[in-house]
């Protein structure tokens, strides 16, 4: 703690800092409002022409979301400079008031040390409540007053351990180690493989990294925007907070679940069930079960038209067949070319009819003289091949041999058509699940969207606007130009005198308003700047052909703990993951420090990892909290006590109880003072979660049930066991149920 004189040195400093921001921030909502008030409306009615509009909301949210904790650093350079360094950056002239974090200059406050200083002399960490200074740390970065300690910040980043967590992740800006650091500020190019046991903050540097990113990066990055993808809505609304307060608000948090337009697919589904859905060989299944859908008549299909009878055969269908498949094209964009064939037969069977029969009530209500085929010319057969087309039989016929699909229909019917008892086995009607979003993705790809209806109402709807525009500038091309009064050489044009048809009617259409993350999160085929995968060893190998879709540019964050897994279809190694798309070219960057799990919990768990893979070395904790973990058994009643009891002892903290999913009915008919459900409020003090549930989070207490049915649940239930255990910051409890 420092002397009182140096808090109120660092108070008036703080004081400017806030009356700028208070300035940028008036004068951004000022412009905001003026810009809304000439074009008669609010933010959510600018179309994108008022991108000037948009920059002042977009920095008016970046101001608010900042202010508390906006100040928490100070680097005292060797040439007398000081700067301040805080979550955004703030610029008087050009002198900057404020450093950002994300800035090239801030960087020696989360990496310089006693023996590599960066002309740092010394570090000050400023813990401010609203905008008052209570609490001062500095580090002296000389060697001989060092000694041999490692850690960045190490008093505010114990304070910032042992504080109670509120169900929402909080940012590390303030307490970033250089480790963490390394990774958040890495190039964007390639695949950056972030491995981390429990508590390293592979998390909270991924979120730090994208906001990197986007700063570092933004004339990039904005237009196509960042995905970041977790395993399940619950962590994502426990992170949701860290990037706002980040000062950014444009990227795109998902599950897999979320990654096919359209579909919500969070209904459950048993792990065995979704591990034979997420294999790569789902690939070649679907891709077979789009050819069984491509056929021809097994015995000859007999069409009635006008009353006389064409028939197809499954040789005049094959050659069709054969042509479509062979063009490359995907199954709906080649379905013309098939049926162009089939319509070739048929108009060619009509007009021999033509020729044999004089009677022949033909559609084209032919006279006499067209009593023979030779007679037929181009425009005849045009209209012959014209009226089939729009036969409905003849549709229905086309439709049987070459249906037009859709990945939801085919995946449903493929369901439903599997042996029933088959894992894949379901009926009509069932909920989609996060397994199979892969698939529908990999069906739209096999599928493709013939998009020429859509083409040609956006051309009609053009062709439209351009018809008014043109008459608006007909009507107004008589119209006299107005002079002004204090120069006769100057005047007012009429709008026919600097705009044309087109011009007027781009600024007649609804332009594009929303965001690159609302953009993306409706077109399945958005491409992002980046892709960040958290609990990414979770993925199967249809959930990464998605992903690399999404990301064809290979610029990916992969954040994850192989001992962490509990999937079934889980890999061997990030090796195992990658090389079918960058071979070798990918990095590893390993995150060694638990900074979250206290000494006594990583001893505990210590045997558990070691079951899970031999091979892993755990992270090392940097904190001892002296409270070893508990260990009891019992009924259910005495399990409702050690739980009230438990509950007392976390205070204002989080409390966690984490049970085998078979057994959460049982547990939370118990415990109804506990929130649960598919997505449990975090932020109540006390939660029920399975395991699947508890990855990704953190509680001061945690409590585990049944571990023993946790272990016999999966093939992989000591990785399981081990997540549960790894999530308390403080206090630890195991508690085996008897009757």
């Amino acid at each position: 703690m420092s002397s009182l004189s140096s808090l109120d040195e660092e108070q008036s400093h703080l004081s400017v800092i806030y009356g700028r921001l208070d300035e940028l921030r008036a004068q951004a909502r000022d412009r905001l409002a003026e810009t809304q008030r000439s074009r008669g409306g609010t933010k959510e009615s600018l179309s994108m022409r008022d991108a000037a509009a948009y920059g002042y909301a977009e920095r008016l949210a970046q101001y608010e979301a900042v202010e508390q904790g906006l100040c928490f650093g100070r680097l005292d350079l060797r040439d007398g400079d000081r700067l301040h360094i805080g979550r955004i950056g703030i610029h008087d002239t050009d002198h900057p008031l404020l450093v950002d974090w994300r800035a090239p200059a801030a960087r020696p406050f989360y990496v310089a040390t006693a023996i590599t200083p960066y002309d740092v002399t010394l570090r000050r960490h400023i813990r401010t409540r609203d905008r008052t200074v209570v609490e001062l740390n500095d580090e002296i970065l000389d060697l001989d007053a060092a000694g041999d300690r490692n850690l960045v910040g190490e008093a505010a980043l114990i304070t910032a351990l042992d504080a109670k967590r509120t169900g929402r992740m909080r940012d590390i800006v303030e307490t970033i180690q250089a480790e963490q650091d390394r990774v958040i500020r890495a190039e964007p190019g390639g695949v950056l493989v972030v491995q981390g046991g429990p508590g390293t903050g592979k998390t909270a540097v991924a979120l730090h990294r994208a906001a990197y990113l986007l700063y570092t990066y933004r004339e990039q990055l904005s237009a196509r925007g960042v995905l970041i993808v977790g395993p399940n809505a619950t962590f994502l609304r426990y992170i949701s907070q860290v990037l706002p307060s980040l000062a950014e608000t444009g990227v795109l948090l998902a599950t897999m679940g979320d990654l096919f337009p359209g579909v919500t697919a969070h209904h459950p589904e048993s792990p065995a069930v979704a591990e034979v859905k997420g294999r790569a060989a789902m690939v070649g299944v679907l891709a077979e079960a789009v050819r069984a859908r491509q056929r021809v008549p097994a015995e000859p299909m007999e069409i009635e038209v006008d009353g006389h009878v064409l028939r197809l055969t499954a040789a005049d269908c094959e050659p069709a067949r054969q042509r479509a498949r062979a063009s490359g094209l995907r199954h709906n964009l080649a379905r013309p070319i098939f049926v162009t064939g089939v319509l070739d037969v048929l108009a060619a069977q009509v007009a021999d009819r033509i020729g044999d029969d004089p009677f022949w009530d033909d559609p084209l209500g032919a006279d006499d003289a067209l009593a023979s085929p030779n007679v037929l010319d181009d425009a005849d057969r045009a209209d012959i091949r014209a009226d089939l087309a729009g036969n409905p039989r003849v549709r229905a016929a086309i439709d049987a041999l070459w249906p037009v699909l859709t990945p939801a229909g085919l995946l449903t019917d493929f369901y439903a058509t599997s042996d029933e008892g088959s894992l894949l086995y379901r009926p009509p009607g069932a909920g989609w699940t996060p397994a199979d979003v892969p698939l529908l993705d990999e069906a739209a790809e096999l599928l493709g969207d013939d998009d020429r209806a859509a083409r040609a109402a956006a051309a009609r709807d053009l062709a439209t606007r351009l018809s008014y525009a043109q008459g608006v500038l007909d009507i107004t091309a008589g119209s006299k130009s107005y002079e002004l009064e204090d120069d006769d050489e100057a005047a007012i044009p009429n709008i026919a005198d600097i705009m044309q048809a087109d011009m007027l009617a781009e600024r007649l259409s609804d332009r594009e308003h929303r965001t690159a993350a609302e953009r993306a999160a409706a077109d399945r085929d958005w491409v992002f700047g980046h892709v960040i995968v958290d609990e990414a060893q979770e993925l199967s190998p249809m959930a990464w052909r998605l992903l690399m879709r999404r990301c064809p540019s290979r610029s990916m964050t992969v954040v994850g703990d192989l001992a962490q897994t509990g999937s079934l279809g889980a890999p061997a190694g990030w090796a195992d993951v990658l090389a079918p798309y960058v071979a070798d070219r990918w990095r590893l960057a390993e995150l060694t420090v638990s900074y979250r799990t206290p000494a006594e919990i990583m001893d505990y768990t210590r045997d558990r990892l070691a079951t899970a893979d031999p091979a892993i070395v755990p992270p090392r904790p940097v904190r001892s909290t002296g409270v070893p973990p508990w260990e009891a058994s019992g009924p259910l009643s005495d399990l409702v006590a050690r739980v009230a009891y438990e509950i007392g002892a976390a205070g204002t903290g989080r409390l966690a109880v984490i049970v085998p999913a078979d057994l959460l009915p049982t547990v939370a008919a118990a415990l109804p003072q506990l929130t649960s459900g598919p997505a449990p409020d975090l932020e109540e003090p006390a939660v029920l979660l399975t395991v699947a549930q508890a990855k990704g989070l953190e509680f001061d207490t945690v409590v585990v049930v049944d571990p023993d049915r946790i272990l016999a649940d999966s093939p992989r239930g000591a990785n399981d066991l081990y997540v549960a255990l790894t999530r308390p910051t403080q206090r630890l409890g195991v508690f085996s149920l008897h009757p």
